[in-house]
This record gives C-alpha cells, sequence and structure tokens, in this order.
C-alpha cells in the first residue's frame, strides 16, 4: 500500500513538472509570436515612411521641383513664425546669390509674390542659407537646380512653411534664369527655404496646388553655372540626382 501511494505521488510530481514545462514552453512561444509581430510592424512603418519620404522628394512627377518642410517644427507652424509679408516691401529687390565662388546677380519681384520674397529677404539677410548646398540637378525633361536646404536631401527647410502659391505662370512655362520656390506635391502651404534655378526653358505641369511661385529671376551669371556645373552633369549619369560638381552657397545677399 505504502509502496503505491508512493508510485502515485511520483507520478503527480512528474505530471506537475511536465505541465510546467509545457507552460514555459507556451510562454515562449506566444512571447516569440509577439515579438515578431512588433518587428514586423516597425519595419512596415519604416518601409511606409521610407516610401513617402520619397513620394514628397520626388512629387509624384519626375524631375518636378519638390521640397519636404524638415519635422519639427511641423509644416503646421503658426503665422508668427513666417516673416511678414511686408517685408518684401512691394518692389523689386536685387542682390548676388553666390554659388561656388559664381556670382549670380538675382532680381526678386516684391510686388508679385510678397510672401514668399519677404521670406527669401529674412532667410538671405540672416545668412540661413550660408554654406548650404544645391543637392538636386535635373537634366530631363525639366531643367531645375534646387537649392537652399540646410538638411542637403531635400527634407529640411527653415522651421516654418507657408502658402499660398503666388505668381506661377498660367501656361506652366519656367523660361531659363527663373527663380521659383519649390514644394510638396499639391500642397500649396508647403513652402519653405528651397528654391530652384531654372537653367533652360521648362515646362513643369502644375497639379492641384497649382503651379510654382516664381520670385524673380536671374539676370546675369547664369552661364557660368552652366559651364561649372550643370554641363557636368548629376553624380550618376541619372536625369536627376546630386550634382556631380557639388554646389554650395557661398552667400546670398539682397537689397
Amino acid at each position: 500500500m505504502a509502496a503505491n501511494d508512493r508510485q502515485a505521488r511520483e507520478e503527480r510530481a512528474r505530471l506537475r513538472t511536465y505541465q510546467a514545462r509545457q507552460e514555459v514552453h507556451h510562454r515562449k512561444q506566444r512571447r516569440r509570436v509577439r515579438d515578431n509581430l512588433i518587428a514586423g510592424g516597425a519595419l512596415v512603418l519604416v518601409l511606409v515612411l521610407a516610401t513617402a519620404a520619397q513620394l514628397f522628394y520626388f512629387n509624384g512627377d519626375p524631375g518636378a521641383p519638390a521640397a519636404t518642410p524638415e519635422p519639427s517644427p511641423s509644416p503646421s507652424a503658426s503665422a508668427e513664425e513666417v516673416p511678414s509679408a511686408e517685408i518684401a516691401e512691394d518692389r523689386t529687390w536685387t542682390g548676388t546669390l553666390t554659388l561656388n565662388g559664381i556670382p549670380l546677380a538675382v532680381e526678386l519681384d516684391g510686388a508679385a509674390a510678397p510672401q514668399a520674397v519677404s521670406s527669401e529677404i529674412s532667410l538671405a539677410q540672416s545668412g540661413f542659407y550660408d554654406g548650404t548646398s544645391c543637392h538636386r540637378l535635373t537634366t530631363e525633361g525639366i531643367f531645375v537646380l534646387q537649392c537652399g536646404d540646410p538638411a542637403g536631401d531635400g527634407t529640411g527647410g527653415p522651421g516654418y512653411s507657408y502658402g499660398p502659391v503666388e505668381n506661377a505662370p498660367a501656361d506652366d512655362l519656367y523660361p531659363a534664369g527663373t527663380l521659383a520656390m519649390a514644394r510638396q506635391s499639391g500642397n500649396g502651404e508647403s513652402q519653405g527655404s528651397q528654391f530652384f534655378i531654372v537653367y533652360a526653358d521648362s515646362t513643369i505641369p502644375s497639379d492641384a496646388a497649382g503651379g510654382y511661385t516664381v520670385i524673380g529671376r536671374v539676370t546675369g551669371g547664369l552661364d557660368q553655372l552652366q559651364a561649372a556645373v550643370i554641363d557636368a552633369g548629376t553624380a550618376d549619369g541619372a536625369g536627376d540626382g546630386a550634382p556631380a560638381v557639388p554646389v554650395t552657397i557661398d552667400s546670398f545677399t539682397l537689397e
């Protein structure tokens, strides 16, 4: 009888040990599934954000000038942070945009695009552009050199955004020498510090937000920029990418 009781106790102990091991095994499986789901979700989020960034950068149309304001503060920054449209004084401003030692004589139309020109005056006079790069060159379809991003990759801005689009050409034609503001696809309120120089006549299609704000024009030095930078093309030979010759804004003066 005692032997039978001892055997029964041993069997119950073995059963409890087995059940405990099974529970540990099941917990590990559940934890592994949970961790895999979390990791998978994080990967999907990263891929979605990366895809969204590319769509913003390329604006949905190959070559279209695009800009994504820096993430902090957000594009919904308060109006107080945007320079007053009165800075432009409803007049023409002249100055020099120097790239890689090449002085480009420029003329900004404060009457036609008061908000955009006011922002450019404020940024230029504060030294915001000094030392920033021109990160993008397009050589097929449209012909622009895009500059003004402190991040150097198309994602940066001045910490504010503004709109709407001003002074866009009704026929979508941007003659050589045009200076215009880059923005997000379909978002006229997303203008910041990024601008583009049109170095050859280009037709840039409008989208839901309209065209692109023309702030002025280059009145001298474009031929030197063409010879020193544009003719070298992009770094990888594609029709849209970083210039083969790195471009830096030395200074931007306006008066």
